[in-house]
């Protein structure tokens, strides 16, 4: 009988996951250049597959491509922020609610707050607690509504990688989590929802004040 080999992920995906890995672990910093010749060379892969990665991350938001500059990692300022999070504010409560009012498992949020406690470093706290958050609001019932917020995704956690470079406070944010899950297990799932408003609303105002400021003087 013969094997079926495993498959393996394409150049553009290999690519891809390692461009997008670097920027939200810092290592390539907002504002950077990415060259082609230099990222293929890096992955040993040829132009073709960094440029059709570079265009998907241009789309989820994470690199920018200009006609006279070239691609590079997307900055991030206020209005960035406030972008991003209003629509985490206006969405995520109300899926973590809608998944609490349904009795989903939250078992995967909670495997993914103990990786965070258990992390050792920036990136892998960042990819636990990105984990945490998706497994809060993807178990909502709603396909779309999860999509919506996975769109914002990485940007969010570009965000939360520039503001944590300047000023850490995962662990405040980790006593945030273990609240907010502490209460969609106790399946009370408005205060679930408003402590995770309050978390993310608070790392705005944290790490963004000016973008914190105009927001309320919209309200």
């Amino acid at each position: 009988m013969t094997s079926v080999p495993t498959p393996i992920p394409s150049r553009t995906q290999f690519v891809l996951e390692g461009i997008k890995h670097r920027i939200l672990t810092g290592q390539l910093t907002p504002g950077q250049a990415l060259v082609e010749t230099e990222l293929a060379a890096q992955f040993g892969v040829s132009k073709t597959p960094v440029r059709e990665a570079l265009k998907t991350l241009a789309g989820t938001g994470l690199v920018v491509m200009n006609q006279y500059k070239g691609v590079t990692v997307r900055l991030v300022d206020a209005d960035m922020a406030r972008e991003v999070y209003d629509v985490r504010l206006l969405l995520e409560p109300e899926a973590l609610k809608r998944t609490v009012q349904r009795g989903a498992s939250l078992d995967v949020a909670r495997e993914a707050l103990t990786r965070a406690d258990a992390a050792t470093d920036t990136a892998e706290r960042s990819l636990a607690n990105r984990e945490f958050h998706r497994a809060l609001y993807l178990p909502c019932g709603n396909p779309l509504l999860g999509r919506m917020l996975d769109e914002v995704r990485d940007q969010a956690a570009l965000v939360s990688a520039v503001a944590w470079a300047a000023s850490p406070s995962w662990e405040r944010e980790a006593g945030e989590h273990r609240e907010i899950l502490r209460l969609a297990l106790d399946g009370d799932a408005d205060g679930a929802a408003r402590a995770l408003h309050a978390h993310i609303a608070s790392f705005v105002q944290r790490a963004f004040p000016e973008a914190a400021l105009e927001q309320e003087g919209q309200e």
